[in-house]
């Protein structure tokens, strides 16, 4: 426990604290620099391009369902290369690439050269940013891992408060008039120093990052095995097993536990994609203008950063099952408030349902993983988890703006289908039971212990 005196002193406070969390906070500047330029700013790329260049929405729709099918594919090869090479290395490698992208984008004159810029920049992403981070985070922390993992996460959301509003500055676009400011950087230039700012950072910030805790004579959570007293039946309070799994990814994808975490999460992020790419336009039909549309994106997005971190808090607290079914099942709740809303405080009310709800799942569906399958290989299962989930994103995009355009002339049928799947998906996590030691750790158990009675035996002898 901290004392009081020790307060009074920062920078020695600052030396001693566990490096796990200083890694967090790496995580943190991981994300904004490596994300945030990317997803959160996606709304104001897509306006900009379409105005400037006469493209439509369903044509630039396409370079996201490309980002989908390169994420299939990459999820699997950069689980591996984060578990081969380590998550430092590839922090580095990915936001060169990732920054690679952005100078491609800022040279856009036409909509191949768009599409291989936002696969390149999405590339990078996937290989610097989430993964790596929350891979060194799941080898330093096992009691904390929820709340760690909400640092980072907390970087993207934050990023989206502050960041993207300067990012919407420096752009100077006049969506009215269709044309730039002066006296601004412009799309082009903007681009472009999100490049840069991505290069200079890669290197600094990869040589922050430490791959786990032992390298440098510590432990998980600082916490040294020898001074407990863990035994194989004790659990800890969110349900993770006192002797931590640890599986391969050939054993993993073998368990019920896998798929259920893997489907229910898919499941459930389906209504993000969904919110983000069609809420300003169900708000547009029903007669709400852009400046009203902007103030409910930015609300959803503070409550959700809000609740980053008490979703971590509560997954350390709690079976962590039971958290993610509760906040995930809320995102569909929200979208039922949505699906309903025709005035504007009804739109306030979804942006604080869908605020929580995201906000308190989006670190605990990342941790869920490390909780039940361990540290070993946790990328490589994570990337193959992935599959899933990236091919329902290829496919709800536009299943809901065919069935908008071609069947129903409205949002509200698609979107309550996506409620549904999402409230069915968040059910998953409720059948998960306890964690379990892998078949391997079981046999290792077992023959440890048909040794430890012969030895017993033959000393009674």
């Amino acid at each position: 426990m901290i004392q009081a005196s020790e307060l009074a002193h920062p920078i020695r406070l600052a030396r001693g604290m566990f490096y796990g969390w200083w890694l967090a906070v790496i995580g943190a500047v991981i994300m904004v620099i490596g994300t945030v330029p990317l997803f959160q700013a996606l709304s104001l790329w897509l306006p900009v391009l379409s105005q400037n260049f006469g493209w439509t929405p369903f044509q630039l729709s396409w370079a996201f369902t490309l980002t989908r099918v390169e994420g299939t594919v990459m999820g699997p090869i950069a689980g591996w290369g984060v578990d081969k090479l380590g998550p430092r290395r590839m922090v580095a490698i990915g936001l060169v690439i990732f920054a690679a992208g952005f100078v491609i984008f800022s040279r856009t004159d036409s909509l191949w050269m768009f599409y291989l810029a936002f696969v390149v920049v999405s590339l990078g992403a996937g290989l610097g940013s989430w993964l790596p981070a929350n891979t060194a985070l799941n080898n330093w922390f096992r009691v904390r891992r929820s709340t760690a993992m909400s640092i980072p996460m907390l970087g993207f959301g934050i990023g989206g408060v502050f960041v993207v509003p300067l990012m919407a500055w420096a752009m100077g676009w006049d969506v009215k008039a269709g044309v730039e400011i002066p006296g601004r950087l412009g799309w082009q230039n903007t681009a472009l120093l999100v490049g840069a700012v991505g290069l200079v950072a890669s290197v600094p910030l990869a040589l922050l990052v430490r791959n786990s805790p032992e390298d440098y004579g510590q432990h998980p959570d600082g916490i040294d095995p020898e001074s407990t007293t863990s035994t194989g039946a004790r659990r800890t309070a969110n349900g993770s097993a006192a002797v931590a799994p640890d599986y391969t990814w050939q054993e993993a994808i073998r368990t019920r536990a896998f798929w259920l975490i893997t489907m229910g999460h898919a499941s459930s992020s389906i209504i993000i994609i969904s919110v983000m790419f069609y809420l300003g336009l169900l708000m547009v039909e029903r007669g709400f203008g852009l400046g009203q549309i902007s103030g409910v994106i930015s609300a959803q997005t503070a409550v959700s950063t809000a609740f980053i971190l008490v979703g971590g808090i509560i997954g350390d607290r709690v079976p962590i099952r039971l958290a993610i079914f509760g906040f995930s099942f809320l995102q569909s709740l929200a979208m039922v408030v949505l699906l309903t809303a025709e005035t504007l405080p009804m739109f306030y009310l979804f942006t604080v349902l869908m605020g929580i709800g995201f906000g308190g799942r989006t670190p605990l569906t990342t941790a869920i993983r490390g909780v039940y399958f361990g540290r070993s290989n946790f990328a490589r299962i994570t990337g193959i988890s992935m599959i899933p989930m990236n091919i329902m994103f290829i496919v709800v995009v536009p299943y809901v703006a065919w069935m908008q355009e071609f069947i129903t002339g409205s949002y509200t049928l698609p979107l309550a289908s996506i409620a549904a799947v999402s409230a069915v998906g968040s059910i998953m996590f409720l059948f998960l039971g306890n964690p379990r030691l892998s078949p391997s750790q079981r046999r290792r158990a077992d023959v440890q212990r048909l040794v430890t009675q012969g030895a017993s035996t033959s000393a009674d002898n």
